[in-house]
């Protein structure tokens, strides 16, 4: 992985208290697979079908983006920067 603060966050999963430590594209993966199944939300089992279908490092930086950026909107993601108007 080419940015390696790309791949090291804290995100926080809805009902839960603490953040986890996503370290890996793997760590990721799992947090998706426990997201989608307390949300069931659609547009998170798209994004984890992709995340399951990566077959490169550059598409595996791409659903971590995607992932940010959906955890981002939901305000799941706690260090998240928030941007100057």
């Amino acid at each position: 992985m080419n940015d390696f603060l790309l791949m090291n966050f804290e995100a926080n999963l809805p009902r839960l208290d603490e953040a986890v430590l996503i370290t890996s594209f793997h760590d990721a993966k799992i947090f998706a697979r426990r997201w989608v199944i307390r949300d069931k939300d659609r547009d998170l089992k798209t994004l984890l079908r992709r995340m399951e279908k990566v077959d490169s490092w550059e598409s595996a930086e791409a659903a971590i983006r995607e992932l940010k950026q959906a955890l981002s909107s939901r305000g799941l993601l706690p260090n998240a920067l928030m941007p100057v108007h």
